[in-house]
């Protein structure tokens, strides 16, 4: 998930590896030392991780008693996580707040298209395959292109074959597991009218998420840090009313706490009778 920097502005990612298998308090004393040198801490975690780690996460979380660490864990394919993780370190270079900054993951989330290319959909539960396609999966030489984020697409590879992609200028990055094709390179990235294209290598969780190791793993994605920055900036932001820091969004990215809904407030506002 630590993709190289764009720039030279781009700050530098921290991998806590092994979380599930190391002492607790290994994982307490670097959540601790990195939340006192930095004030607040971002953790990008793909839902592909073990449930250990996961678990792991909330535990060292919860004993910490800290609402300055953030556990960020979207709906989304190992590269495109990786690559939301990289665009977040590129805002953290800018002048927003911690609130503002994590939650920025959230809107830039809806701007990832995230798929892949697979040699078979026979173990792909992330999106739906219906059972037409699972019979084809057992063809020899059966391609399917697979569409996770935003929105689940599936279609056999044949002639003409493509996928609904992003109505705007992306970049396409592109990460090879044991599957040899140039359909995403070609056809893909042409249909989708991809301005950049780079290579990189395949997550350790693509495999397991996508349930094939015959796979070519692909994300579009804005690449340019002036429009990130005026994307997250032309959103209203609110201050949370429980921890007092500033947000995007009705939910409080660090102490969880939601929004008071609009009734709530008018009933607080009344006078005692």
């Amino acid at each position: 998930m630590a993709l190289p920097s764009q720039d030279e502005r781009t700050m530098p990612a921290v991998v806590l590896p092994d979380l599930d298998r190391e002492p607790l308090d290994r994982s307490l004393a670097a959540l601790q030392a990195l939340t006192d040198q930095h004030g607040h801490v971002i953790v990008v975690c793909s839902q592909g991780v073990a449930q250990a780690t996961r678990r792991r996460l909330h535990t060292v979380r919860s004993l910490l008693e800290s609402d300055r660490i953030a556990l960020f864990s979207p709906d989304l394919p190992p590269l495109g996580l990786a690559v939301l993780a990289r665009q977040l370190r590129q805002l953290a270079s800018c002048d927003l707040s911690p609130g503002v900054l994590a939650s920025a993951g959230r809107l830039l989330t809806h701007y990832v298209h995230a798929g892949a290319l697979l040699g078979s959909v026979a173990k792909l539960d992330r999106v739906p395959v219906n059972l037409k396609s699972h019979a084809k999966s057992w063809v020899p030489g059966s391609q399917f292109g697979v569409l996770a984020h935003p929105q689940p697409q599936l279609v056999r590879i044949g002639p003409g074959a493509t996928l609904e992609g992003p109505e705007f200028a992306t970049s396409l990055l592109v990460a090879r597991g044991q599957l040899q094709s140039d359909w995403v390179t070609g056809t893909l990235a042409k249909a989708w009218s991809v301005r950049g294209l780079r290579e990189c290598p395949l997550p350790a969780e693509s495999a397991r998420w996508w349930g094939t190791g015959r796979l070519i793993e692909f994300c579009t994605f804005l690449p340019d840090l002036s429009v990130l920055y005026q994307l997250v900036t032309s959103v209203r932001q609110n201050r949370c009313h429980w921890c007092g820091i500033d947000v995007i969004g009705d939910r409080c990215v660090f102490c969880s706490a939601t929004a008071p809904s609009v009734s709530s407030v008018h009933e607080n506002q009344l006078p005692a009778g």
